[in-house]
């Protein structure tokens, strides 16, 4: 939609029916506008490896058209309560990747090239299997920034509840229908990489808790998709392509909506930074499961449906996400005491004179930097932040009362910690805790 249409009327539900060029543009048009409280409905394409391999898209994913919420302006903060995430995908190929020197103008996840043309973006096609089927469209040359070190090609039962590694022969014939396999939406650009057919490690059953790698809100400058957030942001820093930033301008205007984290999940509650007008709510990358950290640089990359619902939360200026995961995905020293553990606490306060014990809650804020260290750093001080403490408190908090947990290598965190309830309800927080945590 136009960035100012009062003409068109807010809808209660919005069916989102196309994706970026692996670009978040401010300056572009948005689906909807979506009335806070509304729906959004959403066929997410698979992220990370098949985008990889298409080298006209301009980012590391193909995530969905953002939408505008009535209401929302830069300075708030929109609620997203995730309803449902479905794979709708019956296969799907990864693996630990290189990226073969001549490929790219610095960064194979943005600038793609081929080496022969010497064009950047080329346009591609499909000849046969395996890690040299994506061919220029003028000189017919193998194009591939991303080649495949290990990888494993992985079908999922009929419950989309367990999935098994397969052979040569059976990832080669599901390469020769990836499209239909991979279930890619009918706008979807890219090629998927099942036409790579890797088969490293048949015979590995693996479990499935879908998740989403990509959901929040438009960055206020363009910049390909899979780069916002502080670790990948950080290759736009002085990059020689036409989407470098400088550090200032990425602090300032990334929202960190790419975080990987497995528990941004159906159920769980985010809530995600307000810095253009309408929000721009976004989402994709769905991931079929994955440990914390993403180790192996990707993980099982899956179209499915995703159901959000989406409320603005007005003059809330945050500069990143927060995420009340759900209490089987609370690491255990940050999960709500249990009424037996709170009489024994009771016991030991009339023992020794403690005339009240804190009433507390879970709260997961994101932290993301260059690498680990820095993304910790960033993450303790936006907590301190949000809920007005010092760092140093945080620290003990999330030590005693919780952990920092990896959502990506090499720099997205969650510091997540039982906070005093009294704090939450002083920033507005406090009713998201009882509701998501029965309290």
């Amino acid at each position: 939609m136009p960035k100012d249409d009062p003409a068109k009327s807010p809808q209660r539900s919005v069916i989102v029916q196309g994706f970026t060029n692996s670009v978040l543009d401010p300056d572009a048009p948005m689906q909807g506008p979506v009335e806070s409280g509304g729906t959004i409905i959403a066929n997410t394409a698979p992220g990370c490896w098949g985008p990889m391999i298409t080298p006209h898209l301009r980012g590391g994913h193909e995530v969905t058209q953002p939408v505008w919420v009535a209401g929302a302006e830069p300075g708030d903060a929109v609620v997203i309560r995730i309803r449902d995430i479905s794979v709708t995908s019956i296969a799907t190929a990864s693996g630990h990747d290189s990226s073969p020197e001549g490929f790219c103008l610095g960064d194979p996840y943005v600038a793609a090239r081929c080496p022969t043309c010497d064009a950047l973006w080329p346009e591609t096609h499909i000849e046969g299997v395996g890690q040299d089927c994506v061919r220029c469209n003028v000189c017919g040359n193998p194009v591939k920034p991303f080649e495949i070190v290990h990888g494993y090609t992985v079908t999922f039962d009929e419950t989309r509840s367990v999935g098994l590694t397969l052979p040569k022969a059976a990832a080669e014939k599901i390469a020769g229908d990836a499209d239909h396999y991979a279930a890619l939406p009918d706008a979807a650009q890219q090629h998927s990489i099942l036409h790579y057919a890797p088969s490293d490690i048949p015979g590995v059953m693996v479990r499935m808790r879908p998740f989403l790698g990509q959901l929040g809100t438009c960055p206020s400058i363009a910049m390909p998709d899979s780069h916002n957030a502080g670790d990948f942001g950080a290759f736009l820093v002085g990059a020689p392509h036409p989407y470098a930033l400088t550090a200032e301008q990425l602090a300032q205007h990334k929202t960190d909506g790419h975080m990987d984290i497995d528990a941004v999940r159906a159920g769980a509650i985010l809530v995600a930074p307000v810095k253009v007008k309408g929000a721009g709510i976004y989402m994709g990358d769905m991931h079929a499961g994955q440990g914390d950290g993403e180790i192996a640089g990707h993980t099982m990359d899956v179209a499915g449906s995703v159901t959000l619902q989406v409320e603005v939360k007005k003059g809330y200026s945050i500069d990143g996400p927060v995420l009340f995961p759900l209490p089987e995905d609370l690491p255990p020293m940050a999960r709500p005491f249990s009424d037996a553990e709170k009489a024994k606490a009771a016991r030991l306060a009339a023992q020794w004179g403690v005339k009240e014990i804190e009433v507390c809650a879970p709260i997961s804020v994101i932290g993301t930097a260059a690498n680990m260290n820095d993304a910790i750093e960033n993450g303790l001080t936006r907590a301190a932040t949000l809920l007005g403490m010092t760092v140093p408190e945080v620290r003990n908090r999330a030590t005693i009362n919780g952990a920092i947990e990896i959502g990506r290598a090499p720099g997205v965190i969650q510091v997540t910690f039982l906070a005093p309830l009294a704090r939450l309800d002083a920033v507005g927080l406090g009713d998201l805790a009882r509701e998501q945590y029965g309290l």
